[in-house]
């Protein structure tokens, strides 16, 4: 694997869809990567922006269905290149740890200190009808007990 396709994957900006894109100046092997999902992006939008081509044959030039043009478009209008990066996707954070479900947890632990990951997902499955993934709360943990020992 090169080094770019390494750092592309890295940072999140590698685009799955390289052969997708059309457009003359990514046919090369020069300057312009198909891979680079950030080059790709803020090129649609400046091929629309500064040459006026049509948002449906940009969109089509560029491997992207047209309401994903329109969004990269909006997003650089209002965040300018940092609008191009992709978002992340799903829970930004662990939504089904509230601060009552965090205490319980701290709780559990002091009274049954032997307790491993499995017996407290099930105690929590049992008390709140909580479904919570084994590496969530392994992480959760993890972080505990470096907080405790600083």
């Amino acid at each position: 694997m090169d080094a770019k396709l390494a750092a592309l994957k890295a940072t999140g900006t590698l685009n799955r869809n390289p052969h997708a894109v059309d457009d003359p100046l990514f046919r090369g092997r020069g300057f312009f990567d198909p891979r680079d999902l950030l080059q790709v992006r803020y090129e649609m939008v400046r091929r629309r922006h500064v040459e006026d081509v049509p948002m449906a044959v940009t969109a089509q030039l560029f491997g992207v269905s047209l309401p994903t043009a329109y969004q990269a478009q909006a997003a650089f209008a209002a965040e300018g290149l940092a609008g191009l990066l992709p978002k992340r996707r799903g829970p930004k954070q662990g939504h089904k740890l509230t601060p009552e479900i965090l205490a319980y947890i701290e709780q559990r632990r002091s009274e049954r200190p032997d307790w491993r990951t499995s017996d407290l997902l099930d105690d929590l499955q049992r008390t709140f009808r909580l479904t919570v993934h084994r590496r969530s709360l392994e992480r959760l943990l993890r972080g505990k007990k470096k907080l405790s020992s600083r």
